[in-house]
């Protein structure tokens, strides 16, 4: 598979894998053995299709996704020189401790804590990025200024990046941290296209002024890689029914005559699209389905022409473009 650089002497694979449904339950219930298997196995298949970036964060499972993983490394410890190990952290729940709601946490103190969690439960010394799960409107960067000195001081984490972040924000972190932000991770799909759709609506009929952020185009000029979750709409497309919405319809259509020309699967195609596009978009893969995540790996083979990612495009804006 082809690799983008993330930074400085770190390259990670286009498409990643995103970790967190390795374990299924978002409770206090042990990791069952079927639980490790599953594991064992998507790994396994992830680094034979040439996927290098690995996502968790702190939250996903309550930290179950990150200990089945890390029962994967402890298993089979050269596995971890393969990979890029990513974490994400700044989301508490309620009642973390007893009482207190669910909020989002940037103190110096909890991103400390979180690393120092997601490391033990991993199993590993380091994580190779680190990203600031979801925007702190509490936050005082030179709160998480002092946690990535710290950080990046001991060792345990090499690279800082931030996840659902606008630019603004971002500014705002550059202006207090040594290290480059060098990832944001933002949901981008065929069925969630905010991020797209605002380079291209400004100024048009019914849209007066361009009151988006930028995104795309901002991390572009930063040399900030975009990340994308749920780049497959949470398998929206994946089933074409008559009760879905006509867009989905059409869209899952397309896709379709899509896969067929191009000899792969409909999934494929979507990460394609993504893939095409010019900021270089990484799409991160969250299937417990090993089948289905070799046949997601094929786009990096496919091409897409500028005419079938537009028509796309349009389908999943409803037939039309501004």
């Amino acid at each position: 598979m082809k690799t983008y650089p993330l930074a400085d002497g770190l390259t990670a694979s286009r498409i990643g894998y995103g970790c967190m449904h390795l374990s299924r339950a978002w409770d206090a219930s042990p990791i069952t053995a079927d639980e490790r298997r599953s594991a064992q196995r998507l790994v396994e298949t992830a680094l034979a299709h040439g996927i290098t970036l690995f996502d968790h964060a702190d939250i996903y499972a309550r930290g179950k996704s990150e200990q089945v993983f890390g029962d994967v490394l402890r298993a089979s410890p050269g596995l971890r020189a393969k990979m890029v190990l990513q974490s994400k952290c700044g989301i508490r729940f309620a009642d973390d401790p007893p009482g207190a709601p669910q909020r989002y946490d940037f103190s110096h103190a909890h991103i400390v804590a979180s690393v120092e969690g997601s490391l033990a439960r991993l199993g590993v010394h380091h994580l190779d990025i680190l990203l600031l799960h979801r925007p702190d409107a509490l936050m005082e960067p030179e709160e998480v200024a002092r946690a990535f000195d710290a950080l990046r001081a001991s060792g345990k984490v090499r690279h800082f990046g931030v996840s659902n972040h606008t630019p603004g924000q971002i500014d705002l972190l550059r202006r207090h941290v040594r290290q480059p932000l060098v990832a944001n991770q933002v949901e981008i799909s065929l069925l969630h296209l905010p991020l797209i759709d605002e380079g291209v609506v400004a100024n048009t009929t019914g849209h007066a002024y361009a009151s988006a952020a930028g995104t795309l185009d901002y991390c572009r000029l930063h040399d900030i890689r975009v990340q994308a979750w749920s780049p497959l709409a949470g398998g929206k497309l994946s089933t074409l029914s008559e009760f879905a919405d006509p867009v989905v319809r059409e869209t899952s259509t397309l896709l379709r005559q899509l896969a067929e020309a191009h000899r792969v699967t409909p999934e494929a195609i979507q990460l394609a699209w993504l893939l095409r596009h010019p900021a270089g978009l990484q799409p991160i893969v969250g299937t417990t389905d090993p089948v289905r995540l070799a046949a997601c790996c094929a786009a990096d083979g496919v091409q897409l022409s500028r005419e079938e990612w537009y028509a796309l495009f349009t389908a999943a804006r409803g037939g039309r473009v501004p």
